[in-house]
């Protein structure tokens, strides 16, 4: 994933233990006229904020991309000083502990969890793991009920300026995480807190929930993976920690595709983008991070396997400051995989390679072997993506660029699969997978023959900015929010007919609900949710709405931007929706805001909405 143009678009405002330092002993501009002019003065190439643009983020945003975010392989040659003293000089204000906690809003008691019971809940990345992000039995709200959603309660992140992970609701509780790694416990009625839970690193991934025997007693446990690639497993009832797992020593690895379990094993799948920008430094030893899925014992987390997507890389020569080069590398794994109980197969989108040689499994579709974890067949469909920070000038044949020595032979067009495949079943009996790419198309692959591809269909221009989270498929049809971040003509929805890629309808983007200014885009590159009837796609302006799945016709709009009074007494706004979708379950919808960053604007605010009486 282009790293670089999502610089801080993804990133968490929370510093964990930062200390606030007015006038810091080290030197932010001597720091930063070393360590970060040579991209950010004069930026090589689009999508790479400069100096005036850097100054407009959050601190803690810069201190927190340098120490544990997409430019943690660059700040590891920084003291905590020094990155706390270049985002001080970049943006002129002070990095400030950030908080955490908050005493309003409090819940009065903790019933027992009750049973999990079909048509209430919304458990990991969809209702289920088969990805397809449909609530089929409509979670308790009806399409013809959906013009009168109203907003219920609001619950405010701490600090936070995203709101990038998307709820579970599961027996009438929403689990929810935060870029601090605060982990919370609400009542999906009220809004009110049972409990928080602190994991080691930012969390922005989607959270399951399962059965687990605790002190002898049945119980239930909820799990999720942090920024840091551990994998943890806490009491769903009091949000005690069972366990916890590293699960890879690279410092580039991380976790943003939700682990998804299935028959007491939890599958987590790791990506690793901040070796793309590490790479971009002609000294740095490029490339060695692997895409990865680790199965784990659900109840003790113990390793099951771990199988990697692309070969031990291996040297493969010097570069012209004589530091040694490796490869294959990349191929990171940035969605929740699909599982397919019938097949004993395991799918998992991937990402572009960071190094040559080219490795095969790059923006693809991988299936594993649930019970061993091979690797039993790949379809790629887009060869030949290896790409890191700084090499697209090379790609454009000036004799003069290309100078880092760590750039490919060949430079890709950096268009990863960051969406699930969605294992959807047609009106005639026919399985299919769905997934949609950064690069503009959506696809139909049939899993009954090693992934061959079925149909394809253009919903957009296609953009290396920013990332595509979730197509959304309801058994008939395909639906294709567009992207395209940084191009002349983002946002939209297509509907496509599943059985053959053929178009429905086509809503083109509606009038922006935010100022235009930077971040405010009507690109539509956040996961869709589909109930029969409705399509919901939230937005870049800021705006959540509802689509007839027959027409393609806009039937609710809500706006998320502006302040909100929330249960936890937390000061919130609403900004660019980007990442996760919207949740239905329990009769209610549940909407995340805020996506502070280059392609984004800020945002710290969970939304659950009702039906008016």
């Amino acid at each position: 994933m282009r790293a670089a143009a999502q610089f801080f678009a993804a990133l968490p405002l929370l510093l964990v233990g930062a200390a606030t330092s007015a006038q810091p002993a080290a030197d932010g501009e001597a720091v930063f006229r070393e360590q970060c002019a040579a991209c950010h003065v004069e930026p090589p190439e689009e999508g790479i904020p400069d100096i005036d643009q850097l100054a407009a983020y959050s601190p803690n945003a810069i201190v927190e991309s340098l120490t544990d975010g997409f430019m943690r392989l660059q700040g590891q040659l920084l003291t905590a000083e020094q990155r706390v003293a270049v985002a001080e000089f970049l943006t002129g204000r002070v990095v400030a502990d950030a908080p955490r906690g908050f005493a309003t809003g409090m819940c009065s008691g903790t019933p027992p969890l009750p049973s999990l019971l079909p048509g209430g809940f919304w458990n990991g990345w969809g209702p289920d793991t088969s990805n397809t992000r449909f609530q089929r039995d409509t979670g308790g709200l009806a399409a013809a009920d959906v013009p009168r959603l109203k907003l219920k309660w609001a619950f405010g992140i701490p600090g936070a300026t995203q709101s990038r992970a998307q709820p579970a609701v599961v027996g009438g509780r929403v689990f929810m995480a935060s870029p601090s790694g605060a982990v919370y416990a609400l009542d999906a009625e009220t809004g009110c807190t049972y409990w928080t839970f602190q994991a080691e690193a930012g969390v922005r991934t989607a959270i399951s929930v399962g059965p687990v025997v605790l002190a002898g007693e049945p119980g239930y446990a909820i799990y999720f993976a942090d920024a840091q690639a551990r994998a943890y497993a806490v009491d769903a009832g009091t949000g005690a920690l069972i366990w916890s797992r590293k699960l890879d020593e690279h410092p580039a690895a991380r976790a943003t595709g939700a682990p998804v379990l299935h028959a007491n094993r939890l599958y987590v799948p790791l990506s690793g983008v901040s070796e793309e920008t590490a790479a971009s430094m002609p000294d740095y030893e490029c490339c060695t991070f692997r895409g990865s899925i680790t199965s784990l014992d659900a109840t003790t987390g113990e390793v099951v396997w771990k199988t990697y997507t692309v070969d031990e890389p291996r040297p493969r020569g010097k570069s012209t400051t004589g530091t040694q080069l490796w490869g294959p590398a990349g191929s990171p794994i940035w969605s929740t995989p699909t599982v397919d109980p019938k097949r004993g197969l395991l799918y998992a989108a991937t990402g572009n390679g960071y190094a040559d040689p080219n490795p095969p499994t790059s923006d693809a579709i991988v299936a594993f072997s649930l019970e061993t974890g091979a690797i039993e067949w790949v379809n790629q469909i887009t060869p030949g993506d290896v790409w890191i920070l700084g090499c697209d000038e090379q790609s454009s044949g000036d004799p003069n660029a290309g100078d880092n020595p760590n750039c490919p032979e060949d430079v890709g067009p950096d268009f990863d699969f960051s969406a699930s495949p969605g294992l959807i079943e047609t009106a005639d009996g026919r399985e299919l997978l769905v997934v949609t790419q950064k690069s503009g198309v959506g696809y139909a692959l049939d899993p009954d023959d090693r992934g061959r591809m079925v149909w394809e269909y253009r919903w957009g221009q296609g953009s290396p900015v920013g990332g595509v989270w979730g197509s959304a498929t309801d058994g008939e049809r395909a639906y294709f929010g567009v992207a395209d971040h940084l191009t002349p003509a983002p946002g939209g929805l297509h509907a496509v007919e599943l059985a053959t890629g053929r178009r429905v309808w086509h809503q083109p983007p509606p009038e922006l609900l935010c100022e235009v200014q930077q971040g405010c885009s009507a690109a539509q590159s956040a996961a869709l949710t589909v109930i029969p009837g409705i399509v919901f796609s939230g937005s870049a302006d800021g705006g959540m709405r509802a689509y007839d799945a027959q027409t393609g016709e806009i039937v609710w709009t809500f706006d998320t931007n502006g302040s909100f009074d929330t249960v936890n007494g937390v000061e919130a706004r609403g900004g660019s929706i980007d990442g996760p979708g919207p949740v239905v379950a329990g009769g209610k919808l549940f909407v995340t805001s805020g996506n502070g960053g280059f392609v984004g604007r800020p945002g710290n605010v969970l939304l659950a909405f009702e039906v008016e009486e």
